[in-house]
């Protein structure tokens, strides 16, 4: 089997030869061990270091940000012929020598999608930010109820992928990739397996994916109610119509009731009138559900197409008996 190692990396000279030098030269049940850094349109020496180091190098040229980078080196990994792949930051948050830990599910056969689980321990890390603490336990939760299985954390950037796995994977997201791929992988019925694995968070070191706590609860916002829209449509719209239905409903028996009383509508004719105009918004707003969900279907039918494709395209190198 061929296990492919990629990092994704802006401007990480310091850290990426130690990171690749660190990377097992030997793990049971794989045969051969390529590493790869993917990068980001760094300005520094990262590129001619991770090339000093051994690894096959891809460049954006220019900053094109992690989710692209992400799908870049997954079509890299099977180009490459891989059996499996492992990512893992270049900044050594992560330890390269729990690295067959990650792999070790999807040798046995166990798993096609094994992810790092930081929170293990029921603690939050050292140095992490309650923001991003709170925020991950939030798209977790979130996660969690949409695909019916539970896990722990999903925006780790430490995961290890089967081939089919990575066949499977369509990323759409222009930023992160990280809560997409989980709900990607659970509704393609992949197995999915959370491992504890080791952080290490730099005191007073700003992320380069989350430039604020403004912006990380946006964002984390926005991907979460994304997920919500394109995994759960009709429930998702079922319950943004249910709410000026229900307010219509109430504005229509209101004004009902004064009519039954006094013979007028007057002087609640805005509010019934109102009634309406929310009890139609609210069918329609349902009926967007509908036609999401039929949408669903198509795209579904054209990932399926996608899958073949990438099956019949990518070379595969089988396991050895």
């Amino acid at each position: 089997m061929k296990l492919v190692v990629f990092s994704i990396c802006l401007n990480e000279e310091k850290t990426i030869g130690e990171l690749l030098d660190r990377v097992p030269k030997k793990i049971e049940g794989i045969d051969e061990i390529v590493t790869m850094v993917i990068d980001d349109g760094s300005s520094d020496n990262t590129v001619k270091i991770a090339q000093e180091h051994g690894a096959i190098v891809y460049s954006n040229l220019q900053q094109k940000r992690l989710a692209y980078s992400f799908q870049v080196a997954i079509d890299k990994a099977l180009m490459l012929g891989a059996n499996l792949a492992v990512n893992i930051d270049g900044d050594l948050q992560f330890k390269p020598e729990e690295i067959p830990n990650l792999v070790k599910p999807i040798v046995e056969g166990r798993a096609d999608f094994v992810a790092g689980n930081r929170f293990a321990n029921g603690k939050r890390p050292d140095n992490m930010s309650l923001s991003k603490y709170y925020g991950n336990q939030l798209g977790a939760y979130v996660v969690s109820k949409l695909t019916r299985q539970e896990f722990f954390d999903v925006t780790c950037g430490f995961r290890a992928y089967s081939r089919e796995a990575m066949l499977q994977m369509n990323i759409n997201s222009k930023y992160t990739y990280t809560q997409e791929s989980f709900q990607l992988m659970a509704s393609k019925n992949l197995n999915i397996v959370q491992i504890p694995i080791s952080i290490k968070y730099f005191k007073g070191r700003k992320s380069r994916v989350v430039t604020s706590i403004f912006s990380f609860i946006t964002l984390s916002a926005f991907n979460i109610m994304r997920a919500f829209r394109d995994f759960a449509p009709i429930k998702f719209f079922g319950i943004l119509g249910l709410i000026p239905f229900v307010l219509g409903v109430l504005g229509i028996a209101f004004t009902s009731v004064h009519w039954l009383n006094t013979g007028s509508i007057s002087p609640y004719k805005s509010i019934g009138i109102s009634g309406i105009y929310l009890i139609t918004l609210g069918i329609v707003i349902a009926l967007f559900g509908l036609l999401s969900d039929m949408l669903g279907r198509i795209v579904n039918n054209q990932e399926k197409i996608l899958y073949y494709n990438k099956k019949n395209y990518y070379p595969n190198l089988k396991k050895k008996k």
